[in-house]
């Protein structure tokens, strides 16, 4: 049996609707997507994404990546971006990509992911069946998060739930 998605046992929020020129709900994550160590040859780029819908109260956005299917017990943190202004309603392929972040919104603070890393780390999962990568858009009610950016993916994923007024995903698949 797969592993819950993230917001399964969250608050019940209304939905954002989110899209991406670079990835397709419900299909394999393409290789510009896949991390490029441990094995793996991808590119490392966060893929494009725009969402629409978001309340008019939201002063500011999240967007992460979360794998469910990861053998941790507790998943694993792909992309964790947060303080996104609410003006913005799209980030551009690699703007969660290290050095250049490129279309990175002025503002906006990456937390480490697990990768140790603060930017976007592609899908690198051991051999076997496929795993889910779930890009999440969270529209929050509050203009900064107040958390540092060495605040772990838990940490900031609590204040975001705390502070989330509409949220919408796309859910892609890799495996090896």
């Amino acid at each position: 049996m797969p592993a819950p998605l993230p917001h399964e046992y969250l608050p019940s929020v209304p939905a954002l609707t989110v899209q991406s020129n670079d990835i397709t709900d419900g299909e394999r994550l393409g290789d510009l997507h896949v991390f490029n160590d441990w094995g793996m040859t991808g590119q490392n780029l966060s893929p494009q994404l725009q969402w629409s819908g978001a309340p008019a109260e939201t002063q500011s956005y999240a967007v992460t990546c979360y794998d469910p299917d990861a053998p941790t017990g507790s998943g694993f943190w792909h992309w964790v971006l947060f303080d996104i202004p609410a003006s913005v309603t799209e980030l551009p392929t690699g703007a969660g990509t290290a050095p250049e972040f490129k279309g990175l919104p002025a503002g906006a603070t990456h937390a480490r992911n697990d990768y140790g890393s603060k930017e976007y780390g592609g899908a690198a999962p051991p051999p076997g069946d496929p795993h889910r990568y779930v890009y999440t858009v969270h529209a929050l009610g509050v203009p900064e998060l107040g958390v540092p950016s060495d605040a772990s993916p838990a940490v900031v994923g609590f204040n975001i739930t705390a502070n989330t007024l509409a949220r919408g995903h796309i859910v892609a698949h890799f495996g090896v």
